[in-house]
């Protein structure tokens, strides 16, 4: 399980931090600037190959990468021909392009993820009623469990998540609800009840339901290419949109900071995936992604959203921030980096108990 883990979550990081990476290359070339280095991984070199005048790089730290720009440095000793092609001599929409295509490149990853997955097909709830509330709208209407439900309000429905959608948009209207029962259509009246629940987030929040459940019965549900592209646009936007609204939680103090995991957690989770099939770990792989290009926009120092930032204020005033408050802002922001990485690694330790530790410490050790 543990060399399934380590092998899955190699893969998986590799594939993002090279999205990622090859994001900012490709734009870096595109706006004519030269392109030193280009690294999966940090540290110590294991194989590379200069390829006219950029090396590739294979390092030994596989958690992260780099693409190092001609002239990206302040004070950097450069000819006058090089000077054209350096990073910090771009106008400014130029180097917002550059650096802004290492997130855009990870959300494309995920749209095409998501859009070969909907090709492939995905397992979706029908709309059988798998069970009733007690003295619940449902029940009370005279809805009965294995009720295969077809319309609403003369809308024919298919799969459990659009009638969900319907009853929560009710506003507690009555609703004429169709069902299959033995093979026959049926005809049953239901108002909607506000009811309390909690959302993904653990908040309490009212909605209109009539109190029941799916039945775990699934079907297989496949896109044509133009239809899968847009499913995939959609679910890339409402994961990158929920992932923002779990930060801003986060420092409202609703989502627990212990809810974050780091690369333990991952390589758990990608193991697990992996003996799933191949399309759970390549969905899982598209949520990282989204939530990777996410959270590198925050306007965080180090990040790529932190030099967005300054680009922006840049672009405003028409000045460039002054080096010496870049540079501290850069150190400042590393060393939050830092703190951050030791605290989702010891909540990854903390997850795991003295058992799972000993055996994993036996097994490396030999």
């Amino acid at each position: 399980m543990i060399g399934i883990s380590i092998i899955s979550v190699v893969v998986l990081l590799g594939v993002l931090i090279f999205a990622h990476e090859l994001g900012h290359f490709l734009m870096a070339k595109r706006a004519g600037v030269g392109v030193m280095k280009f690294s999966l991984g940090f540290g110590p070199r294991i194989v590379g190959r200069k390829i006219g005048e950029t090396e590739y790089l294979l390092s030994l730290i596989p958690l992260g990468g780099y693409v190092k720009l001609l002239g990206e440095a302040p004070g950097e000793e450069l000819s006058p021909e090089d000077e054209k092609r350096a990073f910090l001599k771009q106008p400014v929409l130029k180097r917002i392009g550059i650096v802004a295509a290492g997130p855009v490149f990870n959300l494309l990853l995920a749209v095409a993820i998501f859009t070969v997955v909907n090709m492939v097909g995905l397992p979706v709830l029908t709309s059988e009623i798998g069970a009733l509330q007690p003295a619940s709208a449902a029940m009370e209407s005279g809805m009965k469990e294995g009720d295969m439900i077809i319309s609403l309000d003369g809308k024919s429905v298919s799969k459990w998540d659009e009638i969900s959608e319907i009853i929560g948009r009710s506003e507690g209207k009555p609703l004429r609800v169709t069902v299959s029962r033995d093979g026959r259509p049926m005809e049953i009246p239901v108002i909607p009840r506000l009811m309390k629940t909690k959302n993904i987030f653990g908040e309490e929040v009212e909605t209109y339901k009539i109190g029941i459940s799916p039945s775990p019965r699934t079907v297989i549900e496949r896109h044509n290419p133009l239809s899968a592209l847009g499913k995939g646009l959609r679910q890339t936007w409402m994961i990158g949109k929920l992932t923002l609204i779990s930060v801003v939680k986060m420092f409202q103090g609703v989502v627990s900071p212990k809810s974050m995991g780091g690369p333990i957690l991952i390589a758990q989770i990608a193991g697990a995936q992996v003996k799933e099939g191949i399309i759970p770990f390549i969905v899982f792989m598209a949520l990282l992604s989204i939530n990777l290009a996410i959270l590198n926009l925050l306007p965080i120092p180090v990040l790529d959203g932190g030099h967005l930032f300054f680009f922006m204020i840049e672009l405003v005033t028409g000045r460039e921030v002054n080096v010496r408050w870049r540079e501290m802002a850069q150190q400042i922001g590393f060393a939050l980096l830092i703190l951050l990485m030791i605290f989702v690694f010891m909540l990854d330790i903390d997850r795991m108990n003295i058992k799972v530790i000993n055996d994993f410490i036996r097994k490396i050790t030999g």
